[in-house]
């Protein structure tokens, strides 16, 4: 099974490039790297440049103009370019377990969607991991919390994976993988959406409706949530009323997604 892993950044090429060492020293590589970048400036491609040179896979950056929040764009245009049938999807500020991948390559099933969970990291050590430009941490580094998202047990794995199966806000786009075929069908995310929030629920909401299932990852897929300042708001109104409007109306396809139907 070939795996693309999707990166999505904006203006934090320190953190993306410990993101990107540690998708690079997984125990089982995807075949791709694809970084989904909302309009950084010049830094972040040369980072990406300087990984990409040395790295054992294609790393292919995938860029749009700064116009705001636009995270459903940038992640379709990066499904777009993807070259393999399951798709993997995080964030640029994700610290990855070694085991990340080979723990989502395992969970997989046909018919069916993950979301997995995530560790959070203080403040004060997400700066020091930064300055120390360091990916190679565990649940016993400092500054480290919610420790239990970091326990590995397969059983455990397996014994949860309907955990909240019917709760679609119960999804972390940071923490995500699909078949590929199966986000053609809805027609990826949603670009109405803009700003901050709800583009990952929309998305779970139309997936459910067209008849995949999801599948929650514990004990399993873990990763190290670096801290951020909290996003700008104003639009999340906007982007719920999106959202109820796909719960209510059992909607499978948008019209403005990868393919631009209208």
């Amino acid at each position: 099974m070939g795996i693309s892993l999707i990166i999505s950044t904006y203006n934090r090429a320190d953190a993306l490039a410990v993101c990107v060492k540690s998708a690079l020293h997984q125990s089982l590589l995807p075949n791709e790297i694809i970084i989904a970048d909302d309009g950084s400036g010049p830094e972040t491609k040369q980072i990406i440049d300087k990984l990409a040179a040395n790295a054992p896979i294609p790393i292919i950056h995938i860029w749009h103009e700064d116009r705001g929040f636009r995270l459903a764009e940038i992640r379709n245009k990066a499904i777009a370019n993807t070259h393999f049938q399951y798709i993997i999807q995080i964030d640029g500020d994700i610290i990855l377990h070694r085991h990340f991948i080979k723990d989502h390559m395992r969970f997989s099933k046909s018919g069916t969607f993950v979301t997995g969970s995530r560790i959070l990291i203080s403040e004060n050590a997400t700066k020091k991991i930064l300055k120390e430009n360091r990916y190679n941490i565990s649940i016993f580094t400092k500054g480290i919390k919610n420790k239990l998202n970091g326990v590995r047990c397969r059983f455990l794995n397996m014994l949860f994976q309907n955990y909240r199966h019917n709760k679609i806000a119960y999804s972390r786009g940071c923490n995500m993988a699909f078949w590929k075929k199966d986000l053609m069908m809805v027609n990826g995310y949603n670009e109405d959406i803009t700003g901050w929030g709800c583009e990952d629920h929309e998305l779970v909401c139309r997936l459910i409706n067209g008849g995949i299932r999801k599948r929650t990852l514990k004990f399993a897929g873990v990763m190290f949530h670096l801290h951020h300042d909290r996003f700008d708001t104003n639009n999340l109104n906007n982007n719920q009323f999106i959202l109820e409007n796909a719960v209510k109306t059992g909607l499978v396809r948008c019209n403005n997604g990868i393919i631009k139907e209208n």
